[in-house]
């Protein structure tokens, strides 16, 4: 359980980028924060996002879920609501949205795992842009409870290297990448 609301700025502060081009998109985070009342609001061309690599600590594997709008395997996360500012409780909440996991926790502890600005394409009325993502790894003692937010929202339990391989996007494979040696390194303190 979180005993207390984690800011970006408080994210950010305790975390190490792992490379140069990291340190950039944690630097456009940085000048986003100083800049904007509201660095989530999603009328700015760049703005705030969460998500989550949700892992099943037992089995060794990833939850990924697909999106239509991009056409690919992704994490779980997004916007925050109206009011949220807590990353961490972003990740939370669109979690349980997203795939009904009611026993999601911060994994192995209440961290960043990487930060990444990605670019969104436009669509509908909604122009270009990007977001500051924000990614945690969450864990579900509970994997068969999957529940798909929706019909065209399949959800997909894989072991690490069939994850990295289904994800298109280089960002997400970077992200499983990061996040793969905790699951190893649980595999082998359990035989």
């Amino acid at each position: 359980m979180i005993s207390a609301p984690m800011s970006v700025t408080d994210a950010l502060d305790s975390y190490a980028p792992g490379g140069d081009r990291e340190r950039a998109d944690v630097g456009r985070l940085r000048a986003l924060l100083a800049s904007a009342d509201d660095p989530w609001h999603r009328s700015l061309p760049l703005h705030v996002t969460a998500s989550a690599v949700i892992v099943d600590p037992v089995g060794g594997r990833f939850l990924l879920r697909w999106h239509g709008r991009h056409g690919s395997w992704l994490l779980v996360g997004g916007h925050g609501d109206p009011g949220e500012s807590d990353p961490l409780g972003v990740a939370l909440r669109e979690g349980l949205e997203e795939t009904g996991l009611d026993d999601l926790a911060p994994w192995p502890r209440a961290r960043l795992a990487h930060v990444v600005v990605v670019p969104v394409p436009a669509a509908g009325d909604e122009p270009a842009h990007e977001h500051a993502d924000l990614r945690f790894v969450l864990a579900t003692g509970k994997p068969g409870g999957i529940r798909p937010e929706h019909p065209g929202a399949e959800l997909r339990w894989l072991e690490p290297d069939d994850a990295v391989r289904l994800a298109a996007e280089e960002n997400v494979r970077g992200t499983l990448s990061r996040v793969r040696p905790l699951l190893n390194d649980r595999r082998v303190s359990r035989t």
